[in-house]
């Protein structure tokens, strides 16, 4: 799926505030290497429903044994392990037995304690592979964890590393110390690598796992379809403390949802909420939804937060006509679209903008292979477009009760008519503090 950067900003999946993201939301990790394997997951949503399925697989395989999980190799741990091999040492000696053993503590003590130390943490960290890799293995199960538990043991099939997953670190001599750190040090490093990432890579899918219970996130049905389409009941923006459930229907037929509402009615939550939806979607993940069913995307687009550049000289409006630019040129391949655009045309006077929001809607309509959700402070460009059957009009609705608005943030069938700023700039006592000036 191709997405650029300011889509993933735009949708929050990773924030400049960190505690913004859906990145930070969903990163319950234990360990370095699987945080960062995480962000990774996320940058990259999947190509083919075979591959989100199987991911869909992992995670929920992984779920049901989040209880059972051992929390050994810990990060410490595994940095232990990973300073073990940058460290320099002293030799060990060539024929390691019980004298030499001691001689070689008397004669390197910070060495043999380094060496003690890591072997200690060695021995959890084997073991609890070990561990994982019987957790992970399903009859029928993901393919992904079924081959990864088959390459852990491999890797454990050594006959030192055999004699360190039943040794106990309680009761190590120095002799069998200096064995186990000397065959982690000379023949062991590769291996020892490549089950510290085998580990990250099965933090962050735990993560996403962990995830799904804390938000209650349910797995979409992804189809792979000529025709794109998005079916989502119960569809909410996790990241809010109060979310509220939206229903939405987007096909072919019915390709273009047209919003209106006043400012703070819940537009911009709205296509956020369907957008990230989408986009989890593809990285294999759960959803924020009650029930969903998406075609597989071959992209997501978004135009939410345009700013000017100074630097460049660009104003506000330039930077929005060169997004909406850049989005007809990426979406006229034919291929399967979610476009997501939120208040458009918001840099310039409003007989330009409803002129130039008009050409760009009538466009975009047209394409039959992309879906759209686009919001608008322009209400009288909906009249106009009434007659097109596949724009669905939706708005936010909004009362004033004793000059105080109330909110409910319910998409309703229509197109709005609230006008609202005079108001919300008398309740905020602007209009007083400028009458007293």
């Amino acid at each position: 799926m191709q997405v650029d950067k300011v889509t993933l900003h735009d949708l929050s999946v990773f924030h400049s505030e960190e505690y913004q993201s859906v990145f930070h939301h969903v990163n319950l990790t234990l360990t370095n290497g699987g945080r960062e394997y995480l962000r990774y997951l996320l940058a990259h949503p999947l190509d083919s429903v075979k591959a989100i399925e199987q991911t869909q697989l992992t995670i929920q395989q992984l779920g049901n044994i989040v209880d059972q999980y051992p929390i050994s190799p810990s990060n410490g741990t595994v940095l232990v392990m990973e300073k073990f091999y940058e460290s320099p040492i002293n030799n060990y000696p060539s024929d390691i037995g019980v004298v030499n053993a001691y001689i070689y503590k008397l004669l390197n003590l910070a060495d043999y304690s380094l060496s003690k130390f890591t072997v200690e943490h060695a021995l959890d960290f084997v073991q609890g592979m070990d561990k994982i890799s019987q957790l992970i293995r399903f009859e029928n199960g993901s393919v992904l964890l079924n081959q990864t538990a088959e390459r852990i043991q491999q890797l454990l099939n050594k006959e030192t590393v055999q004699e360190m997953i039943q040794a106990n670190k309680k009761s190590l001599f120095p002799v069998t110390i200096l064995k186990f750190a000397q065959f982690l040090r000379t023949r062991y490093k590769n291996a020892t690598e490549e089950l510290i990432e085998i580990h990250s890579k099965l933090d962050a899918y735990l993560s996403l796992a962990k995830a799904a219970h804390k938000f209650h996130f349910t797995y979409p049905t992804v189809v792979e379809t000529n025709e794109p389409c998005i079916e989502a009941e119960g569809l909410y923006h996790f990241l809010l403390e109060v979310p509220v459930a939206y229903e939405v229907q987007l096909n072919q037929s019915a390709n273009f949802i047209f919003l209106t509402g006043a400012n703070m009615a819940g537009k911009s939550t709205f296509i956020k909420a369907a957008g990230l939806a989408a986009y989890m979607a593809h990285i294999g993940m759960g959803v924020p939804a009650k029930k969903m069913k998406i075609s597989r995307l071959d992209g997501i687009l978004s135009n939410i937060q345009v700013s000017d550049n100074i630097m460049k000289g660009e104003s506000f409006f330039f930077n929005e006509v060169q997004r909406i630019k850049k989005t007809i040129e990426r979406i006229s391949d034919g291929k399967k679209w979610l476009i997501l655009i939120d208040e458009l045309f918001k840099g310039t006077n409003q007989e330009d903008a409803v002129k130039c929001s008009t050409v760009v809607i009538e466009g975009l309509r047209k394409l039959p292979n992309a879906l759209f959700i686009l919001s608008t402070h322009l209400y009288e460009i909906g009249h106009n477009l009434k007659h097109h059957p596949n724009i669905q009009f939706r708005y936010f609705e909004t009362a004033v009760n004793n000059d105080q608005l109330e909110f409910s943030y319910q998409l309703k069938e229509g197109i709005s008519n609230d006008r609202l700023g005079y108001l919300i700039l008398k309740r905020e006592g602007v209009v007083s503090m400028l009458e007293n000036l």
